[in-house]
């Protein structure tokens, strides 16, 4: 046979063989199921994905909620170092996974990521991430985020973001509610010195004014269109602090001058985004700062015993609450906090609640809207360390790269990214 044909053949072939390879390759699928080696990154190489511009499917319920997007060598090298599970599939593989997402009858969707949110963490100045679950999620996700605290937030500075994260605060101007126990402490006097400082600087004469204006800029920016995430203290304080906007509710101990003892006959519920007909506690001796929470004595669980249930909705109808509850496992460990919990009986109507303990008035996970925007609140402080307490050592995330607690403050940092109306592939 002449040579030179046969070059050309095998040319030809070789060529051939790079397109079928290319085509192989067109997708790059990151599942979310028990196959995922490392959850908790996988969020951080979708972020990252959508800073380059390079737009994510999210594909809800299937396979845990797992992550499509063209196929691009930068993100399959990151997704080999930092051990992420990926797969490389064709266009025909992918084409049928899309089909059978989008199939009517099917509880799965795709919705479009398009743009990387710009983040902001609300903590005060010195905080250590590992005093907040979801600083610990992000630095170990890989995802940026910046720090904000009083004087930002008065400033005007939350226009510059899309989401917002409250560290775990008081925004009762009750220092926590931890006088009893720590009132001679020096953690707990710096805190107050640097609270109260703060006050003064930015013309407030009491903390607890400084947040309720801060609660107040809050409030604007997600009836704006932003989107709040917040845990524990932060959840419960926000709504009573937007309550008792016209009423003193901390003692002397704690602003010189003695609640107002009608207080609980002055809380105006109209004016809070997930909580009405709750009583705030006045005592300053109370760790606790109403019966919104589920006191940890109340849980009537063991660590091994304690469990919380993520609620089943509809893909294909109620795309934004499923999004928040992707996970690989619908059973999910508890976890304790200041606000461990949240009692059915105060949540409004109009809360979506997206977790609870199974056969308890306890709810540990809700959504709503508040104006254009959103605002999701997880109870407890921790997902990996059960009964977290001042000065513990820092939770290691490496230990739980497939922790499904953290899944879901995971969850909330990607939902601002997604498209509006809901695409088809």
């Amino acid at each position: 046979m002449n040579p030179r044909f046969l070059a050309l053949l095998g040319m030809t072939l070789l060529l051939m063989g790079a397109t079928s390879t290319v085509s192989v390759a067109q997708k790059l699928l990151i599942p979310m199921d028990l196959s995922q080696t490392n959850h908790l990154k996988a969020y951080g190489i979708t972020f990252m994905a959508l800073t380059k511009d390079l737009p994510v499917d999210w594909l809800l319920n299937y396979r845990g909620g797992s992550f499509m997007m063209d196929a691009n060598s930068e993100i399959a090298t990151e997704c080999r170092i930092r051990g992420v599970m990926f797969e490389e599939i064709g266009g025909a593989p992918a084409a049928a996974i899309y089909s059978q997402v989008q199939a009517e009858g099917s509880n799965t969707e795709v919705v479009r990521l398009e743009k990387a949110p710009r983040i902001a963490v609300y903590a005060p100045p010195g905080f250590r991430p590992w005093d907040d679950a979801v600083t610990m999620a992000m630095e170990y996700a890989e995802v940026k985020y910046e720090k904000l605290w009083d004087e930002e937030v008065l400033q005007g500075k939350l226009s510059e973001y899309d989401w917002l994260h409250l560290h775990h605060e008081d925004f009762t101007g009750q220092y926590g509610k931890f006088f009893a126990s720590a009132s001679g402490q020096a953690w707990y006097i710096q805190q107050v010195s640097l609270l109260e400082s703060t006050a003064r600087k930015l013309g407030f004469g009491k903390v607890s004014d400084l947040k309720h204006a801060v609660v107040e800029r809050i409030r604007d920016f997600v009836a704006a269109g932003g989107f709040m995430f917040a845990m524990c203290s932060a959840t419960d304080t926000y709504d009573i602090a937007l309550a008792t906007t016209q009423t003193d509710i901390a003692d002397a101990v704690f602003d010189g001058d003695p609640f107002d003892p009608e207080a609980n006959n002055k809380l105006d519920f109209s004016r809070c985004f997930a909580f009405e007909e709750f009583q705030v506690s006045l005592n300053p001796y109370e760790y606790e700062y109403s019966n919104i929470d589920v006191d940890v004595n109340q849980v009537l669980a063991t660590e091994a015993s304690d469990y919380f249930t993520l609620f089943d909705f509809s893909a294909k109808y109620d795309p934004v609450p499923t999004m928040l509850t992707q996970c690989h496992v619908n059973v999910v460990r508890g976890f304790l906090g200041q606000t461990t919990g949240f009692r059915k009986s105060v949540i409004k109507k109009s809360v979506t609640v997206l977790a609870e303990r199974d056969g308890t008035d306890q709810v540990r996970y809700i959504h709503g809207n508040v104006g254009r925007g959103t605002f999701t609140w997880y109870a407890g402080h921790d997902p990996e360390d059960y009964r977290h307490a001042v000065g513990d050592p820092p939770t290691d995330l490496n230990l739980h790269p497939t922790s499904p607690g953290y899944r879901l403050i995971l969850n909330n940092i990607l939902f601002p990214a997604a498209k509006k109306k809901k695409q088809k592939t």
